[in-house]
């Protein structure tokens, strides 16, 4: 008796893998999909349409919010003292930004 598969050379013949179509198949849709993000995000219809400040219709926020029909009112004004928030003080950074 013969172990199953231990023939001479028989298991070489019939070793057939199939693994690689999935693999072939994801990186097809991933390609695809990259492509179709780079046509959509930087096609010819998506330039941004820049409009010069002549053609402004308001020069101010305020101006258009009144136009839209908003009621523009001032922030009310803080107290001259404030009390500490509570919790713990954030801490400084380790290296600043210096000003520019």
């Amino acid at each position: 008796m013969q172990a199953h598969g231990m023939t001479e050379g028989g298991s070489v013949k019939h070793r057939n893998r199939h693994g690689g179509t999935p693999l072939l198949v994801a990186a097809v849709v991933a390609i695809l999909g990259v492509l179709g993000m780079l046509v959509v995000d930087h096609g010819p219809w998506s330039k941004p349409k820049v409009q010069p400040a002549a053609s402004a219709n308001y020069s101010t926020t305020g101006e258009a919010a009144r136009a839209a029909g908003a009621k523009v009112m001032p922030t009310e004004p803080k107290a001259p003292i404030e009390p500490a928030p509570p919790g713990p003080k954030p801490a400084q950074p380790a290296n600043p930004i210096p000003p520019q």
